[in-house]
Formats: structure tokens, sequence, C-alpha cells
């Protein structure tokens, strides 16, 4: 009898495998997130390709995934909890830091030093936004802007990476920033708007317009392409035309497939600006 009880009591024991989804801990759902990272990765690794440039984007992206894991590890922590989904979160975490890192060496030995100034600037928005992971608050506006502008500090570090200037590098920022900056509030507003929330169409439109008289401004200084002027103005109207009553209604997932195309098309047009010299 004693046997069976203590047959019994290692049964009670034994460890329950989660059931949480790893992909859920691991990886953001937001499609969104993903063209952030790889818009302006895209963009630098075709204009500017070189050893170090590949291992710049192996820490980067690396450094990125673990984002979604740790956001799960910290704000467990931070509430003094240690959930069956905490587990799953720091094994996931440990994966994507070890990508990262083997990316940090690779770029140390390949790629110039000077090509890290750009995350080195936008680190401290790096920091901001992993505390506000952290507190449950990353969904707000300004942690997204501030997203959006230190994932475009990558292609400046590709560049850097293969020789280019401090100013054709700080160009390629601000290109991909006129990008995802005006995305951002284009997708906030329109979710709103498709819930019925208030919404603002004049700040999308203003986003638009600015970010299309930073890229003339850098066209005229032959820092740009005429052709991601074009696409920006086909953002523009997108941005218009989305906002309007007219509009086909769009679930999150659908609106956020159809950014990262027109991202896609973004990229692809400055690499092509910067290859045909229009």
């Amino acid at each position: 009898m004693n046997a069976i009880k203590e047959m019994h009591d290692t049964t009670l024991t034994l460890p329950v495998r989660s059931r949480i989804p790893a992909k859920s801990v691991a990886l953001p759902v937001e499609h969104g997130a993903w063209g952030f990272l790889f818009e302006p990765l895209l963009a630098g690794l075709l204009i500017a390709p070189t050893l170090g440039g590949g291992f710049l984007s192996v820490m980067i992206v690396g450094a990125f995934l673990c984002r979604q894991p740790l956001k799960f590890v910290l704000g467990d922590l931070k509430s003094g909890k240690r959930l069956p989904r905490t587990a799953v979160a720091i094994r996931w975490l440990f994966y994507f830091a070890s990508i990262a890192a083997v990316g940090l060496v690779g770029s140390i030995f390949t790629a110039e030093y000077r090509s890290f100034i750009p995350l080195v600037i936008a680190a401290p928005a790096a920091l901001y936004l992993i505390w506000q992971d952290a507190s449950r608050k990353s969904r707000e506006m300004v942690p997204e802007l501030l997203a959006a502008a230190a994932l475009s500090a990558t292609i400046a570090s590709l560049t850097l990476a293969a020789g280019a200037t401090y100013v054709f590098a700080t160009a390629m920022w601000l290109t991909m920033t006129a990008r995802l900056i005006p995305s951002v509030i284009y997708v906030r507003n329109r979710l709103r708007l498709e819930k019925k929330k208030d919404y603002s169409k004049a700040a999308s439109l203003a986003a638009h317009v600015a970010a299309a008289a930073v890229l003339v401004g850098l066209y005229l200084v032959g820092l740009g392409s005429i052709l991601t002027i074009v696409v920006a103005g086909f953002l523009l109207m997108r941005s218009v035309s989305g906002l309007s009553s007219s509009r086909k209604q769009m679930t999150a997932k659908q609106l956020g497939v159809r950014e990262v195309i027109y991202g896609v098309i973004y990229a692809l047009s400055v690499v092509l600006g910067y290859y045909l010299s229009i």
C-alpha cells in the first residue's frame, strides 16, 4: 500500500507541459511590425550589400524578435507573477538573443564601427519601448512612432557599413521615416474609424503631406528619387480615400497585410531610384 501511495504522489508532482501556443509568446502578431522591420533592411541590403551589413541585419532581426518574449518576461516579473507562459517566453528570448549575439559578433569583425552610430542613437528609444512593453503601453501613439523612427535607423547603419557618407545615410533614414511614421498615423486612425471611434483625417493628411515635403526636399538636393515621391503621393491618396465614407471596410489583418505590400513597393522605389539616378 505504501508503494502504491508513493507512486500516486510521484504522479501528482510530474511537471505539466505548458499549453501556451509558442507562437503567441515568441512572435509579434502585428503585420505592420514585420513591415517596419524588413522595409528598411530590404532597401538597405539592396542599395549597400556587404558582409558587414548582412551580419548587422542578423543582429537587428534577432534583437527585434527578442521584443515579444521580453515583453512577457518583464511584464510577469513586474507584476510579481511566474506564469506557464513565462518559461516559454524565457526559452524563446534565449533563442532570439543568441541570434542577435551571432550577428553582433560577426558585425564587429566585418562592419565599420561607424555603422553602429545610428543604432546607438536609436537605443534610448528602444529602451523606452521595452519599458512600455513591460507596462503594457506599447500600443499607444508615442511608442509606435518611436518604434518607426528607431527601425528606420537600420538603413542608415547598412549604408554606413558599405562606406556611405553620413549625409547619405541620414537621407536614407529620413526617407524610411517618411514612410513609416505616416503609416502608423494612418493605420491607427483607420482602425479607429472601422471601430466607430473618434479619428482624425487631418492628422493623417498632415503626416503624409509633411513626408512628401521631406522627400521633395531630398530630391532637390540630389539625395532622393522621383519614384519614391510618386509612391508617397499614392500613399497620400490612399490615406484620403481610406478615411473617407466611400472606403471599403477592412479588418486589422487585411489592413496590415496591405500596408506591408505598400511598404515593399516603397522600399523598391528607393532602391530603383538609387540605381537609376532618378
